[in-house]
């Protein structure tokens, strides 16, 4: 009783709402898209965003809710609605029927009824419908589910299409320059603070002396000379003027001192003389008279110069340590990145136990590989991760709140995911519930649910309006979610979590952004998504018809001719199967094999997607 009271005051109020949309009656009412809903004993109305929509919206069902929350509250259904629906909006002061007559009430209200849409205020309207079915409706029961996918069959490249136009722009940070920002992308242009080196500098280590020239008449710098002063790298303050005659012991990277154009390398002198202590030199012989002004210095601004460009938008941060050595040499104490993007990583399935759970196996569990090995997987391509751990499929309602939670930043997720990436419940069976939850109750699209591809298939990707949390009084924007649904068994879930979500996070990191390629070299543009390269097939690779096949394989490079060869890592039995995670246990590339009959010849050169680094082999195919 109580359930159906709470329908049907649902059902009352959802009534009149659709009559307020009636533009003769409410023209920015028609416009909103209002929702009732019930919580225990909680009557729950939405209301638009718009202060007119509200108005027209809450006008329509106010002279309803002392019925509403009566029926809500458990009253008796069946005596309140003896008379009928209609006898019950009579008693309110409602109508359901056509809304012919005038509203006077309703006009001494110029602002919330006299609303003429004239030039530069027409109504919004779609111009196209959409008649796509959606996924399995979960309430329906499995009889009533799909026996056939409704979602059509894309090509990997239609597939990852529609994933470079549905990922945002990448967002500008301000990061301080330290290993952090390893991996990031530099988001403007760069140019140097200061002059490297920022004085006349000493390339090795010897000696600082005033080399003749056309101009001061030194001369030869070959002979015994007095040693005036040591400069080392880390001295201070000023140094005193070298005079003719003298010369200045020196070090790697020590300034010179004033007057002094050259240095003399330690090898070409000899020792004459210490100081009466014995601890210091006193007079040292010039081997060399050939000492040239500017020998063995370094001017200021001769490896970088003051405002020079050191770094271009789009260029990478890499590990190899010289674009932060840059930017710390020049005085850049802090750079304008690409934010990277935090991706959330979630598990969907009753059979599921955690990995390292130490209680054996029972029934039908199994452990838990995809979530530790797609999280690492990530983490070695430099993203911030979220584990969030295990979705039951039952209730139906936990995969919603999980996905929700970690939207919003809480639970399991101790901060906003950018992308989310969920593994198994995207096939056909009536516990896979990823696709319904997305679309029905997240309010997500679902722009592709099929790839024509091997191992994969049921690859889902999505996006999911969601709104920021905001302070209260700002009005929040909506943005979009990306998630990524990927099959349940581990080698299909790595083989797309390479082959879809990289390409999506490069862009969001601002990969591809590269200003330097893109003005002077387009082809040179960073590639998003694994490297592609041209292989040579050690043996005969098996075929499938229909779809492409990505086969995990070891790529090495050939010491005695150079180029790369691919061998499986399993042709045999279960060797290729999208269960057996083992398939990718060694592989470091995905063999891209188009659909045929027969076999990938021995030989035959093949494109493959590089998924690690290339060790040197001794391999040589003799055909």
């Amino acid at each position: 009783m109580e359930e159906r009271n709470y329908v049907e005051a649902k059902l009352l109020f959802t009534r009149s709402i659709k009559n307020a949309a009636n533009p003769r009656v409410f023209p920015v009412a028609m416009m909103s898209r209002p929702v009732a809903g019930v919580r225990d004993k909680s009557l729950i109305i939405t209301l638009p965003g718009s202060p007119k929509g509200a108005v027209e919206n809450l006008e329509a069902v106010v002279k309803l809710l002392p019925h509403a929350c009566l029926q809500s509250a458990g009253a008796n259904s069946r005596s309140m609605h003896a008379a009928g629906v209609k006898s019950l909006e009579a008693e309110a002061g409602v109508s359901s029927g056509t809304h012919s007559h005038s509203h006077t009430t309703l006009q001494k209200q110029p602002s919330l009824c006299s609303h003429h849409h004239g030039p530069g205020h027409v109504a919004p309207k779609a111009h196209t419908s959409s008649n796509r079915q959606q996924s399995n409706d979960p309430s329906a029961g499995p009889n009533r589910r799909y026996r056939t996918s409704p979602y059509p069959m894309l090509s990997v490249e239609e597939a990852l299409l529609q994933i470079s136009e549905h990922t945002p722009e990448p967002i500008i940070i301000e990061s301080p320059v330290n290993t952090a920002i390893v991996g990031s992308v530099v988001a403007e242009d760069v140019y140097a603070a200061e002059s490297v080196p920022a004085y006349k500098a000493s390339i090795v280590d010897g000696y600082a002396v005033i080399a003749p020239d056309s101009t001061n008449n030194a001369p030869s710098t070959k002979g015994v000379f007095p040693v005036a002063s040591v400069n080392h790298a880390n001295v201070g303050g000023s140094l005193n003027p070298l005079k003719q005659g003298t010369i200045a012991r020196i070090t790697t990277g020590a300034p010179l001192p004033p007057n002094a154009n050259a240095v003399v390398m330690v090898e070409d002198t000899d020792l004459v003389s210490s100081t009466p202590d014995g601890t210091e030199e006193a007079t040292v012989d010039i081997l060399t008279g050939d000492i040239k002004p500017g020998e063995n210095v370094r001017e200021p601004g001769s490896d970088v110069r003051l405002g020079e460009k050191i770094l271009a938008r789009g260029d990478v941060i890499s590990s190899v340590g010289g674009e932060v050595g840059l930017l710390a040499s020049t005085g850049i104490r802090t750079v304008k990145v690409f934010k990277k993007p935090t991706i959330g990583v979630l598990s969907t399935g009753d059979e599921l136990v955690e990995h390292d759970d130490p209680r054996a196996l029972t029934g039908g569990q199994i452990r838990d590989s995809n979530r530790p090995s797609l999280l690492a997987c990530l983490s070695s391509w430099g993203f911030p991760t979220v584990d969030l751990g295990i979705a039951r499929d039952t209730p139906a309602s936990e995969l919603e709140h999980a996905l929700r939670d970690s939207l919003r930043g809480v639970g399991r997720a101790s901060s906003s995911v950018d992308v989310i990436v969920t593994t198994g419940g995207v096939s056909m069976g009536e516990l896979d519930l990823l696709k319904p939850t997305i679309e029905r109750s997240l309010g997500g699209t679902i722009h592709f649910g099929r790839v024509s591809m091997k191992p994969g298939k049921p690859t889902t990707f999505a996006t999911i309006p969601f709104k920021e949390t905001g302070d209260g009084i700002t009005q929040q924007e909506r943005k979009s979610k990306l998630i990524f649904s990927l099959p349940g068994n581990p080698a299909s879930a790595l083989v797309t979590l390479n082959l879809f979500v990289l390409p999506s996070l490069h862009k969001l990191t601002g990969l591809g952004e590269s200003s330097r390629a893109i003005s002077t070299k387009p082809w040179l543009a960073p590639q998003l998504g694994l490297p592609r390269v041209a292989v040579v097939l050690t043996h005969h690779f098996p075929l499938d018809p229909k779809r492409t096949e990505y086969h995990r394989a070891v790529v090495t490079a050939s010491r005695s001719d150079g180029r790369l060869y691919a061998t499986s890592t399993g042709v045999e039995g279960v060797g290729q199967r999208s269960s057996r995670v083992g398939s990718l246990a060694n592989a470091n590339a995905l063999v891209v094999l188009r659909p045929g009959r027969g076999v990938g010849i021995k030989g035959e050169i093949v494109e493959a997607l590089m998924m690690g680094g290339v060790y040197g082999s001794d391999t040589r195919l003799i055909c």
